[in-house]
């Protein structure tokens, strides 16, 4: 798998799929790595490649104990971007990504073309956090219990009883856990608001209407704190919105894409 080298020496694996400019970044959550996005990436394949990475700490990429931060993870997706020699991207951020795309847009606004927030936030006093219910049933130490809680957290009942399979969005089981703890702290730590009105790409905002882990309320925060942001919320949707909603949330994002003019 090919690897970028950051300022600091960490290699950083990535994945390059598809065909066609320009290329869509695409940006997991928090402990996720590239997996997060193989149930939905082809379906921007008619149009355009996908690139993916997996952070540090995850997947195939190196797994230092040291501080982490959503900015940091933003300078390691720049240190991809150079790799391929991509001077601009489209960039769809989910969970973290979405922190993660945020550092990129405001802090880099020369390498993003274009913008998609979902079932992310801005962090910070700002943010909405989920309730102590929520936080509670993610970590109950009857086997089991807390995934089961993650998953009804990600899917709807109906969606998983459908889908008996296993899934992509429930971290990298992989991952040491000194990286699972530097994951954890560099989203908890994630505070963008005043970076938010820097970002001058065209921005959507995207959210599950019913997301309790990341409440759906930071929606029109994000949309109202980035200067000219779309909003748009699906009905009945819950945090894996991408997944499950594909057939609605995959042509809502190519098709506010495709009204970004080139440039």
């Amino acid at each position: 798998m090919p690897h970028a080298t950051t300022s600091d020496g960490v290699d950083i694996a990535y994945q390059v799929q598809g065909e066609g400019r320009p290329p869509l970044l695409l940006l997991a959550g928090q402990a996720n790595n590239h997996h997060w996005w193989d149930g939905v990436r082809e379906d921007f394949h008619a149009d355009r490649s996908t690139i993916t990475l997996d952070y540090r700490g995850t997947g195939q990429s190196d797994k230092p104990d040291s501080p982490y931060s959503t900015e940091l993870f933003a300078l390691d997706v720049i240190a991809v971007l150079d790799e391929l020699g991509v001077g601009r991207a489209d960039v769809y951020g989910t969970s973290m990504g979405g922190r993660v795309a945020q550092q990129l847009a405001a802090r880099r606004p020369d390498r993003v073309r274009a913008l998609v927030l979902g079932c992310t936030s801005p962090g910070g006093p700002h943010a909405v956090e989920r309730t102590n219910e929520v936080r509670r049933s993610l970590v109950q130490t009857q086997p089991g219990a807390a995934r089961r809680a993650l998953l009804e957290l990600m899917y709807t009942p109906a969606w998983l009883e459908a889908h008996p399979r296993p899934y992509g969005t429930l971290g990298d089981p992989g991952m040491p856990a000194h990286a699972q703890r530097r994951h954890l702290a560099a989203s908890n730590q994630h505070d963008a608001w005043q970076l938010l009105t820097d970002i001058g790409a065209p921005t959507l905002v995207v959210h599950g209407s019913d997301d309790l882990l990341n409440p759906a309320a930071n929606a029109p925060l994000l949309a109202g704190r980035i200067p000219g942001a779309r909003l748009h919320m699906l009905p009945g949707a819950r945090h894996a919105y991408f997944e499950e909603f594909r057939a609605a949330a995959s042509p809502l994002v190519l098709d506010f894409l495709t009204t970004v003019p080139q440039r």
